[in-house]
């Protein structure tokens, strides 16, 4: 299939070639375009300045010869920022949530960038202004606010900020009582921290020279961060950890995990002296997370084969697997997703059929009862809750035609109060949409579901374009939530779909397991069989649908290419995971060993090695018609480093035997998540969308 959308009025890059042997089970490659890896990119992520000159004059080529490529849409481009804008309530706030006196919430200012911190008066009253990102982002190319937590006195805000993309974030403590923050700061974080009982100190994850998280520490406000106390270390370097705090402020949680494995040690936050207790040891396999209920722990886990995991609780007093009692049991094909307790209710979270639920369940008699949703397809989402002792649960709903909405639902008299409903400025009648569930059939007979949006009344005779969205790892579900910025290309005719592949966990654990290591194929499989699919019932064709994704989805996305080439008229890959085999045989990089268990040990096992080989999206570029494909990178990328797609977009362009352009654009001050601010992020949405209607055929004037 070879494109006529794009003219070549600019010469791609001249990419320099050096070849590098590795070797390993026996097994000699060749690496031509090794030197993009800049050697001191642990550096870099600390100071973008210190990338060596060669590395950096070749990203700026390759983005001087995307806006060459795309120049043609610069009014198309300033056309979608323009609506996508449009779609967003630039002075929205969320719904204050009660605590104490108080009731906290967060929100943007007309005009504003980033997020500010707010408080009120529980009963209503003037809003106080805690933190204002606004404020804290001026005079700095690259701002993203990390956690901001209230002390439990309600007199010092903790938060977190990242000036460079490259997650290394700084803790800051805030005098509510002046507004000024205080001298001391702790560098290299996690981004959040959790306040001990008495608002003399917090906890928080600090980051190793791995960009890894490995200690857990207490900071004593008033003292030198330099001194505060180790509480834990992760001596794994394939496992993470985290700390986090029960809703009765009676516990601090640390959690050391990889994909598959958890363990969880506990600390009084009253005494953060304490030696941590360890709950159940480490279990290859085995997965549990803790919800203080009181005297008892509820426990979330998959002990004993519980696949979709089940409920089971365990005093306080005694927390150990020993003591575990089974409350709410496994139940096939229904996967838990999480819990929250109250005094008198247990929430739960869970999908079934594809679809998310709520149930709520009494805790003195055990009924339980569902809140009842209409919509074919749809999205939930548990609020969290500052509070114990309420009878009130907050959710929020969205549906791919329905803006989201927030409920409080009082959990005894069964009724739900519609607390907001996400506006949309320029206008949004949900009537005039359509959404559907398809189920795709697999090469090996499984049914994959699609959901999808489209205006009511287009043509569906094969004529629509499409854009194809796909996931499909970490047993992260893709929701049928409600997106304004799709709506770009659904009122210009297209149909958007959401592929839900294996890889996820959208029917339960096992369509998880179906998607990862020696079975990461069905992942690919399963998104070309639902991109025939959506062709074969007449929704679009094949010169008409283009396929995104974005990280682990980059990687779907450069398998995809490798595998059906002219199933695709272009191809979107956002800070794409395309150098597989060479990063996990790279131990040095931050999320390598925790990866193992997702994709494989390639230096442990050779059978792992042949399996990532078999499908690593550089590795397999080769002599094929590749479709026009638009790969985006962030420079200061600790998760898929800068280097992945640049190597890939080289080779790409090597071999491919269309013509068609194949682009990179480096966000050179950005790193995994692209633009920090909330307007900033439409212009590299808008860019997309412009490729996205140019390779599919619509008209650049949009």
């Amino acid at each position: 299939m070879h494109s006529t959308a794009f003219s070549h009025v600019a010469m791609a890059p001249a990419t320099l070639k050096k070849t590098v042997k590795h070797e390993i089970h026996g097994v000699e490659r060749t690496d031509d375009y090794d030197w993009m890896r800049a050697e001191n990119w642990q550096e870099v992520l600390r100071d973008p300045s210190l990338l060596q000159d060669d590395i950096r004059a070749h990203l700026e080529a390759e983005n001087a010869y995307e806006d060459a490529l795309l120049k043609d849409t610069e009014a198309l481009q300033e056309k979608l920022v323009a609506e996508m804008r449009g779609r967003i309530k630039e002075d929205d706030t969320s719904v204050p949530s009660p605590h104490g006196s108080f009731a906290y919430g967060g929100g943007f200012r007309t005009g504003g960038e980033y997020p500010r911190i707010f408080r009120i008066p529980r009963n209503g009253g003037e809003e106080e202004v805690l933190l204002d990102g606004d404020v804290e982002a001026k005079d700095r190319s690259y701002f993203r606010l990390g956690g901001a937590d209230h002390s439990p006195d309600h007199k010092r805000l903790l938060w977190g900020h990242d000036d460079k993309g490259s997650e290394l974030f700084t803790l800051s403590i805030r005098d509510l009582e002046t507004g000024m923050d205080l001298e001391e700061t702790v560098l290299e974080t996690g981004g959040s921290g959790e306040w001990d009982a008495d608002s003399h100190g917090f906890f928080y994850t600090r980051l190793d020279a791995n960009h890894r998280p490995s200690k857990i520490f207490h900071h004593a406000l008033g003292t030198d961060g330099e001194t505060d106390r180790l509480i834990y270390e992760e001596m794994d370097p394939g496992f993470f950890v985290g700390v986090s705090g029960s809703r009765l402020n009676d516990w601090i949680y640390i959690s050391a995990h990889d994909h598959e494995t958890s363990e969880c040690h506990l600390v009084p936050a009253a005494d953060p002296g304490t030696a941590p207790i360890l709950v159940a040891a480490r279990e290859t396999g085995l997965q549990y997370d803790l919800e203080e209920g009181g005297d008892v722990f509820f426990i979330l886990t998959n002990a004993d084969g519980a696949k979709d995991f089940k409920i089971v609780t365990a005093p306080v007093s005694a927390p150990g697997r020993e003591h575990w009692k089974e409350l709410v049991p496994h139940e096939p094909g229904r996967l838990i997703l999480s819990i929250m307790a109250f005094a008198d209710f247990l929430v739960r979270l869970e999908r079934k059929d594809g679809l998310p639920r709520i149930v709520v369940r009494e805790r003195a008699s055990g009924e339980e009862h569902m809140i009842a949703f209409d919509e074919e397809a749809y999205s939930l989402g548990l609020h969290g809750s500052y509070e114990y002792e309420t009878d009130t649960l907050r959710f929020s709903y969205s549906s791919m035609t329905t803006p989201d909405e927030v409920f409080d639902y009082d959990m005894r008299t069964r009724e739900r109060r519609l607390l907001k409903t996400q506006e949309v400025p320029s206008g949004h009648n949900p009537d005039d949409y359509v959404t559907r569930r398809l189920m795709a059939p697999a090469p090996d007979g499984e049914l994959v579901p699609i959901s999808l949006v489209h205006r009511k009344g287009i043509a569906l005779d094969g004529s629509a374009p499409c854009l194809l969205y796909g996931y499909g790892a970490y047993g992260m579900a893709m929701p049928a939530s409600f997106s304004t910025n799709c709506l770009s290309l659904v009122d210009r005719g297209f149909v958007y779909a959401i592929a839900h592949i294996r890889g996820g966990k959208e029917k339960g654990y096992a369509w998880y397991e179906e998607g990862k290591r020696e079975k990461k194929v069905n992942t690919f499989t399963d998104f070309i069989a639902c991109a025939r699919h959506l062709v074969a019932e007449r929704f679009t064709s094949h010169d008409r649908i283009v396929a995104e994704g974005g990280s682990a989805g980059g990687m779907l996305m450069g398998a995809v290419a490798n595998m059906a080439p002219e199933d695709f008229a272009g191809i979107v890959a956002a800070v794409p995971f395309v150098d597989v085999l060479n990063t996990m045989l790279d131990d040095t990089l931050p999320l390598t060993p925790p990866e193992w268990p997702e994709w494989g040990n390639p230096i442990a096992s050779k059978a792992d090695y042949d399996t990532i080989a078999g499908y690593s999206p550089y590795d397999n570029v080769g002599a094929k018609p590749y479709p026009p494909i638009l790969a985006m990178a962030g420079l200061t990328d600790p998760r898929v480093t800068y280097w992945e797609p640049a190597k890939w977009v080289a080779r790409l362009r090597e071999f491919s035997t269309s013509g068609n352009p194949v682009l990179l654009k480096t966000n050179m001050g950005a790193g995994h998540g692209g633009a920090s601010g909330r307007f900033s992020r439409l212009e590299e949405k808008a860019l997309t969308y412009a490729f996205v209607l140019k390779a599919s055929g619509k008209a650049v004037e949009g």
